[in-house]
C-alpha cells in the first residue's frame, strides 16, 4: 500500500518531469491504489471477499509489480520504482525489474526527488 510520504515523492517527481521534459512522456501505472471490497457467499458456502474492481483490471491486463512510472523518449523506456527512504520492493515487483532489465529497459528505483531528477537527467539530456 502506497504510503502518503511516496505519493508527495511521486507528485513532485511527476510535477518536475513534465516541466524539465515537456515534449516526452511521463505517466503513472495506478496498481497499488486500496479499492472497494465486496463479501461474499460461495457456492460451498465459504465466504469470500475480493474487490471487483481488481478483478476487471486484471482481465483488461493489470500486473502486478509494475512499476510505478513509465518514461517514454528519445528511443528510451524507463520504468522507476517510487519508495520511501526505508521502502522495499515487493516480490512482484522486483520479478518485473528482472524482465524489463532482461528486455534491456531502465529499471530505477528511486527514493526522493533528488534521486528521480537523476535518472532523468542521464536519461533523457544529450551529452
Amino acid at each position: 500500500m502506497r504510503s502518503e510520504q511516496e505519493h508527495k515523492i511521486q507528485v513532485a517527481c511527476v510535477t518536475w518531469f513534465r516541466y524539465q521534459f515537456p515534449r516526452l512522456v511521463c505517466f503513472a501505472v495506478p496498481n497499488g491504489s486500496k479499492r472497494p471490497q465486496k463479501t461474499v457467499q460461495t457456492k460451498t458456502g465459504a465466504i469470500a471477499t475480493y474487490s471487483p474492481a481488481a478483478v476487471k483490471l486484471k482481465e483488461e491486463g493489470a500486473l502486478a509489480g509494475v512499476a510505478d512510472l513509465v518514461l517514454v523518449g528519445m528511443g528510451k523506456v524507463v520504468f522507476v520504482e517510487m519508495k520511501t527512504p526505508k521502502g522495499t520492493q515487493q516480490d512482484t515487483q522486483k520479478e518485473f525489474q528482472r524482465n524489463v532489465q532482461r528486455l534491456g529497459h531502465e529499471y530505477h528505483i528511486c527514493r526522493s526527488l533528488e534521486d528521480f531528477m537523476q535518472v532523468c537527467k542521464e536519461a533523457f539530456t544529450v551529452k
